[in-house]
C-alpha cells in the first residue's frame, strides 16, 4: 500500500476542515484535506455563509455595542441545561481572535450583518445586530483551474443559478420591478452572471457560502495545502498506545496510508444525509426518510463512524440533534424533487402557516428552528403528518413569490402545473387540494385578518422582535410582517422539516480533542464543525451558529495541533 505523510490530515473540505488547514498551515504544519466526494466545500458551499462570532472585528470597526459577558449570558441562556462551559469560553475567547486571523493572514475577509438580530433579541444577553458576518464576496477566477471543483451553490436558492447575496442586495431584487434603481442594480449583475457563464460556464461573482469555502480554499493552495478529492476515509490507524497516527484513505489510484505526525481532524459534515442515525435520533422521521436536507450526499456520518470506531462517543442527550429549517420540495426539470429551504419568506406579510387542522400554531416570523420545533408539537397533537402549509393571496405571490416561486414578473404556472403550488378561488377549494380542514382554514384566515388589518397578530405575536421586522417588508406599514389573506385565489405550499446541519456529534473539549467514554482526549484524534457536538446546546440562538464555531474550532485545533495557545 503507498503511504503519504504529513503533520495534520484533515478529513472533510467545508468551512471547519478548511478552517483547520489555513490555520494549521500558517502554523508551519504539513497539512492534507482529504474529500470523499468529486468536489470540495461539503454544506458550507450551498449554505447562506453567516458565522455568529461575538465582539468580531467587523462589528467593533462599525461601533456595534457588545461584550463578551453579555454574549456569555446570552449563551447560557439559551443552552439551558446544555451549558457547557469550558468549550463556550473556548469559543468566546478564540472567536474574536480567529476573525483577525483571518483577516490578516488569509484571503477570508468579512462582511457585518448589522442588522441580522440573534434569533431570541429580547432574551438576556440578545443583541439586535452585530454577531453575524459572513465572506465578502469573491471572485472565482482567482481559484484558476480549482474552480471546477468548488462545489456549486444549492440551486434551489439561486436565480437561474446566479447567487443572491442577503440584505440590501435581496431587497433590489423584491423591489426590481418598482424601483428603477433597483432594476439597473439587478440588470447589471445579471450581464455579469450571463458573461461569467458565456465565458466560465459558471458564475464567477461567488456568495455566501460559496465565497467563504472559495477564499479559505484560496488560502489552503497558496500555503500549498493539497485538497485530495474522491478520497474518503476507510479507518483511523492507531498505535500501541491508542494514540490516533493516521487513517486509510481511499483515492482513484487504490488505497493509500496517511501517516499524520500530530493528529487527524474530522471535519466531515455531520450525519444529515444518514437514514440510520435519522431513525434514531429525528422524531419526526421514524423510518428515516420522512426528512429532507439540503446537505450534500456524501453527509453521511462518516466522521462519526469513525470517532466511535476508535472509543468516541456522541452527544445524543441534546434536546434537538440538528438545526431544523422548513423545507419545500420543488420540482425539478428531470422530474427529481429539489430542496427549498424556507429563510425569508415566512416574515413577509399576508403569509401564515397551517397545520391539517388549518390552524395557526406558531409565530412565522421567529427563527427556523424554532417555527419546525412548534410545527413538529402541533402534529404530534394533532397525530397527523409532520407537515405544514404556507398560505397566501394572489397580491402577496406576486409580489414576494412563496418558496421557489420568485415574484412578478417571473411566470409561476409551471409550479402550479408541477403540484409544488397549490391554488385555490376560494379558502375552501385551496383547502380541499391540500387535505387541510377547510372550516379551520376558513376560521384562522378570517381571525388573523381582523387583527392583520391594523398590523396586529395578538395570538403569536409576528412582526414583534428585531429578528422578526429584519426579513419582513419594511415599505408595509404598520408592521412589516403582517397583512390581511383576502385577494384570491388563493396559494399554498407544502413544508417538511429539514436541517442545516446536525447538532449531535462527537463530544469533544474545549481544544476540539475528541473524548473517549471516559471524557478524556483521545489523543491525536480531533474534531470541528458540525461532527463535533455543538457548544449551543441543540438550540439556535442566531444566525450562523453552525460555521461561526467551525470556522473558530478550525483555529484552535490547528493552535492545539501545533502546541501553541495564541
Amino acid at each position: 500500500m503507498k503511504q503519504h505523510s504529513c503533520d495534520v490530515l484533515v478529513v472533510g473540505s467545508g468551512a471547519g476542515g478548511l478552517a483547520t488547514a489555513v490555520s494549521a498551515a500558517h502554523r508551519r504544519l504539513d497539512v492534507l484535506v482529504v474529500e470523499k466526494e468529486p468536489v470540495f466545500g461539503g454544506t458550507t458551499a450551498r449554505s447562506g455563509g453567516w458565522m455568529w462570532i461575538p465582539c468580531n472585528a467587523p462589528a467593533k470597526r462599525a461601533g456595534v455595542p457588545d461584550s463578551i459577558d453579555q454574549a456569555r449570558e446570552y449563551m447560557r441562556h439559551e443552552t439551558g441545561a446544555h451549558y457547557d462551559e469550558r468549550r463556550v469560553e473556548a469559543f468566546l475567547d478564540a472567536g474574536p481572535k480567529a476573525v483577525d486571523f483571518y483577516e490578516q493572514n488569509t484571503a477570508l475577509q468579512f462582511d457585518l450583518g448589522p442588522t441580522f438580530a440573534d434569533y431570541h433579541p429580547d432574551a438576556p444577553g440578545g443583541v439586535d445586530g452585530g454577531r453575524s458576518i459572513v465572506a465578502r464576496p469573491f471572485d472565482g477566477r482567482e481559484l484558476g483551474p480549482e474552480i471546477k471543483r468548488l462545489r456549486p451553490p444549492l440551486a434551489e436558492i439561486t436565480f437561474l443559478g446566479m447567487m443572491i447575496g442577503s440584505g440590501k442586495e435581496l431587497l433590489h431584487f423584491f423591489n426590481v420591478t418598482r424601483s428603477p434603481v433597483s432594476a439597473f442594480y439587478v440588470g447589471k449583475l445579471f450581464l455579469k452572471f450571463l458573461r461569467d457563464m458565456a465565458f466560465h460556464g459558471r458564475p464567477m461573482r461567488l456568495m455566501n457560502g460559496n465565497a467563504l469555502v472559495a477564499r479559505l480554499a484560496r488560502s489552503c493552495f497558496d500555503r500549498n495545502v493539497p485538497i485530495w478529492t474522491r478520497a474518503p476515509v476507510r479507518e483511523l490507524k492507531k498505535d500501541e498506545t491508542g494514540r490516533i497516527t493516521g487513517a486509510i484513505v481511499e483515492t482513484v489510484q487504490g488505497p493509500v496510508e496517511i501517516v499524520a505526525r500530530k493528529g487527524v481532524v474530522l471535519a466531515a459534515g455531520g450525519f444529515p444525509q444518514d437514514p440510520v442515525r435519522r431513525k434514531a435520533m429525528f422524531p419526526h422521521a421514524p423510518s428515516g426518510y420522512e426528512h429532507a436536507s439540503p446537505a450534500p450526499p456524501g453527509n453521511t456520518g462518516d466522521g462519526l463512524r469513525l470517532g466511535e470506531a476508535v472509543g468516541a462517543t456522541v452527544a445524543d442527550d441534546l434536546p434537538n440533534a440538528a438545526a431544523w429549517v422548513p423545507i419545500s420540495r420543488p420540482v425539478r426539470a428531470d422530474g427529481t424533487l429539489g430542496t427549498f429551504p424556507h429563510f425569508v419568506d415566512r416574515s413577509k406579510p399576508g403569509v401564515i402557516a397551517v397545520t391539517r387542522s388549518g390552524r395557526r400554531f406558531v409565530n412565522e416570523a421567529n427563527s427556523y428552528h424554532d417555527f419546525c420545533q412548534a410545527m413538529a408539537a402541533r402534529c404530534r397533537e394533532e397525530e397527523t403528518e409532520t407537515c405544514a402549509f404556507f398560505i397566501a393571496d394572489h397580491r402577496v405571490l406576486r409580489k414576494y413569490g412563496l418558496g421557489y416561486v420568485k415574484p412578478a414578473p417571473v411566470p409561476f404556472r409551471r409550479h402550479v402545473k408541477s403540484g409544488y403550488l397549490f391554488e385555490g378561488r376560494t379558502l375552501e377549494e385551496l383547502a380541499g387540494r391540500i387535505g387541510v380542514d377547510p372550516q379551520g382554514l376558513r376560521r384562522t384566515v378570517e381571525t388573523f385578518n381582523d387583527h392583520a388589518r391594523r398590523g396586529d397578530d395578538p395570538q403569536f405575536g409576528k412582526g414583534s422582535t428585531s429578528y422578526n421586522r429584519s426579513l419582513g417588508d419594511p415599505e408595509h406599514k404598520p408592521n412589516p410582517c403582517v397583512a390581511p389573506i383576502e385577494d384570491g385565489p388563493f396559494y399554498a405550499v407544502k413544508l417538511v422539516i429539514g436541517d442545516l446541519g446536525t447538532f449531535a456529534g462527537l463530544r469533544c473539549n474545549e481544544n476540539a480533542q475528541v473524548l473517549n467514554g471516559d471524557g478524556r482526549p483521545i489523543p491525536g484524534l480531533y474534531s470541528v464543525g458540525n461532527d463535533a457536538a455543538s457548544i449551543m446546546g441543540g438550540n439556535y440562538p442566531g444566525g450562523g451558529i453552525t460555521l461561526g464555531p467551525a470556522v473558530t474550532f478550525g483555529y484552535i485545533a490547528a493552535r492545539h495541533l501545533a502546541g501553541g495557545n495564541d
